[in-house]
């Protein structure tokens, strides 16, 4: 059995027993491969498996009425994907491969059957949701109430905490891996806006760019720039079975 990528990712959150390990690695007993710009699923299909992103970066997109595209969320490797697919019949969001992807399908019974055998994972699930909800909330209020370059020095911080949490040791600089289209549909600016505000923050020497790579020269100054809150620190578990 491979290594869950999930129980990776709870595991920064609580230590887990070997048998919910072995439990959480039932989930991503399959995979599939998908390259850059492939579709995992698109909005009002017929809603089918769930999914961990084993490998890679994608993104979860809904394309409104005027044909223009929002991004809602970025995912990294250790993230649950198509959520919502257990409730509703039909997808709510088109999840879309940023480079190439390793993702791992399962089945709602086998869900419904871990969350019966180990209600603890059913709490940390919940958690993560939570945390999701926390982070597209903190989105939605920066695309009504913060400036240009407040929501572009949001999605940097965003990226570059998301890489750290799976890679502790990442250097200084980092590969955003987005394109600044990309960048434009999910803080609701066109592409010739981001590149404005990118170079803004260059000229303020709050960053610098070079070969793809992006340095946080003043950080201080970047977090007060994004209005940013970093919804995976400052978690509060003491109420979980079995957290120290």
């Amino acid at each position: 059995m491979p290594q869950s990528c999930f129980a990776d990712r709870l595991g920064d959150l609580v230590e887990l027993t070997p048998s919910e390990r072995i439990a959480l690695g039932r989930l991503e007993e399959r995979e599939r491969v998908l390259r850059r710009n492939m579709t995992l699923q698109r909005e009002n299909d017929r809603a089918g498996e769930m999914f961990v992103l084993r490998k890679g970066k994608m993104m979860s997109s809904v394309l409104l009425d005027d044909g223009s595209r929002q991004i809602l969320r970025f995912h990294f490797a250790g993230d649950l994907l198509a959520m919502t697919n257990m409730i509703y019949s039909s997808a709510t969001e088109t999840i879309t491969a940023l480079g190439d992807c390793v993702v791992a399908p399962f089945d709602r019974s086998v869900l419904s059957d871990l969350m019966l055998a180990q209600p603890r994972i059913a709490a940390l699930i919940l958690i993560c949701n939570q945390i999701e909800r926390a982070a597209l909330t903190d989105r939605l209020a920066a695309l009504g109430r913060t400036s240009a370059k407040a929501r572009v020095a949001a999605i940097l911080l965003e990226i570059r905490n998301r890489i750290q949490l799976l890679d502790r040791s990442t250097p200084g600089s980092f590969i955003l891996g987005l394109t600044q289209e990309e960048i434009g549909d999910a803080t609701g600016l066109t592409a010739v806006h981001v590149n404005r505000m990118l170079r803004q923050l260059e000229e303020e020497k709050i960053i610098s760019r070079e070969a793809g790579q992006i340095r946080f020269l003043d950080e201080p100054r970047m977090a007060r720039a994004a209005n940013y809150v970093d919804r995976y620190a400052g978690l509060n578990l003491g109420w979980l079975p079995g957290h120290p």
